[in-house]
């Protein structure tokens, strides 16, 4: 979720036999994952006005392509070396702001309850707020299996919400079920914010340890590069 969604382009990649290449990130921002990400940007709106019409297996579909860009941009940034500069902030951008619509569009459809705006937003506003104190921005810290764990169950519990809507399957059973896998998935956002939170506070002590400031981005560079 690349901040919070996939993996940091910012650090290098062993070079050993069976590890990936090493990546380079450019200046350049015209790239075909770059395109990916702004459809994905695109497609939020789409999924707005399709649960205002109720047209929820509309919805799911553009949730389920929505979501599925966010692995592929990645993929394609690795596989066509395409990593820039401007990806690895527009990424992370788009992996918030489009859960967030979604979440807080589900919540006021009444598909999901109300603890779950809260639970998946306010921790990422203040881990932001965090951040942004200690780094004057994103220090674009490795992401955590934990982190990859409950992305995964999010982006599988919101769909679910919506598959129970449809006409051939018990609502409240499926409902159930995805409430619970988010439940699961927000209780791991809760938990994998405080990782993150406590990684970037001791990296920045480790920073200014060694005579590096924490909020120059070459400092970080060269803290993370090294580690």
């Amino acid at each position: 979720m690349h901040s919070v969604f996939g993996v940091d382009m910012n650090r290098p990649v062993d070079p050993r036999p069976g590890h990936e290449p090493e990546f380079t990130a450019t200046d350049d921002w015209i790239t075909i994952p770059n395109l990916v990400t702004i459809v994905r940007f695109l497609l939020v709106p789409v999924f707005l006005w399709q649960m205002v019409r109720d047209e929820y297996w509309t919805a799911l579909i553009v949730l389920v392509v929505l979501f599925s860009t966010d692995w592929i941009d990645g993929f394609l940034a690795r596989r066509l070396d395409q990593v820039s500069s401007v990806g690895k902030w527009l990424d992370p951008l788009a992996d918030r702001l489009s859960l967030w619509v979604v979440v807080i569009t589900v919540v006021l459809s009444g598909l999901a309850p109300l603890w779950l705006i809260f639970v998946l937003v306010v921790p990422d506003l203040i881990l932001a707020g965090l951040m942004l104190g200690v780094y004057a921005g994103n220090p674009q810290m490795e992401v955590t299996f934990l982190g990859k764990a409950r992305t995964a169950a999010l982006m599988l519990g919101v769909p679910l919400l919506l598959f129970a809507k449809a006409p051939f399957v018990d609502e409240i059973w499926w409902s159930s079920i995805a409430i619970g896998i988010l439940a699961i998935g927000a209780g791991g956002h809760l938990v994998a914010s405080v990782d993150y939170a406590v990684q970037g506070v001791r990296y920045a002590f480790e920073m200014r340890k060694i005579g590096l400031n924490p909020k120059n981005k070459r400092d970080r560079d060269q803290f993370f590069e090294a580690n």
